[in-house]
């Protein structure tokens, strides 16, 4: 049972317990008796006190340090090198295809003299087109990371808001803030509202039963 069910049960159980105390003290007085104090009514006690202690342990504000976060959610951090590799993989493509482009122009230039002027001329505008060509492939390439990055941050947030719902309806937290030393609107934040540790506990073990399994 959360705490906001628990807190339900127990502000029923009061004010049953109340307008019992009431009906008792517009009784005749003859029929008055001394309050004695029943299991019921020690069971309501315990429950306020638990539902106290609850409430103390479960602030309703809480925050997460950012950089914390996507420095140890392992989800986090293979996009990254998944994004990282391809990027490299991409921008070697394009540095091979450039050096081939830069060793053709090289190889015109020696043997231009030696060219007719239509023969130039054709060269010329075959070059022009090869060079229009990896500036093209070089902005397609460039979009596609992007939009790759786009797509893995938007997974990203997904994951940790849909957690962050779950975590808050389980410990009654009505707001979770996020801190980044240097860029954040939280100046000082008591140390028993971080709950950095947990979430990033609690990401990692749903993004390890999300991973397949490795095959042996």
């Amino acid at each position: 049972m959360n705490l906001v069910k628990k807190l339900l049960v127990v502000v029923v159980a009061s004010a049953a317990f109340t307008a019992c105390k009431n009906d008792q003290s517009t009784a005749p007085a003859g029929n008055a008796t001394a309050p004695v104090e029943t299991e019921d009514s020690l069971a309501t006690a315990s429950d306020d006190t638990t539902l106290e202690a609850s409430a103390q342990a479960n602030p309703e504000i809480v925050y997460i340090n950012t950089d914390s976060l996507v420095s140890n959610y392992q989800y986090f951090v293979d996009a990254k090198a998944r994004l990282e590799t391809k990027g490299q993989r991409l921008e070697r493509d394009l540095r091979a295809k450039a050096d081939a482009f830069q060793r053709e122009v090289g190889q015109y230039q020696q043997s231009a003299a030696g060219l007719t002027q239509e023969q130039r001329a054709s060269t010329e505008e075959r070059l022009a087109q090869k060079q229009q060509q990896l500036g093209n492939q070089q902005q397609t390439a460039s979009n596609q990371l992007a939009k790759d990055e786009n797509e893995e941050m938007k997974k990203i947030y997904e994951k940790v808001e849909a957690y962050l719902k779950k975590l808050s309806q389980e410990r009654g937290y009505k707001m979770v803030l996020s801190y980044t030393r240097g860029n954040s609107s939280i100046l000082y934040g008591d140390a028993s509202l971080d709950i950095t540790k947990d979430v990033i506990a609690g990401l990692n073990e749903e993004y390890k039963k999300s991973k397949p399994a490795a095959k042996k």
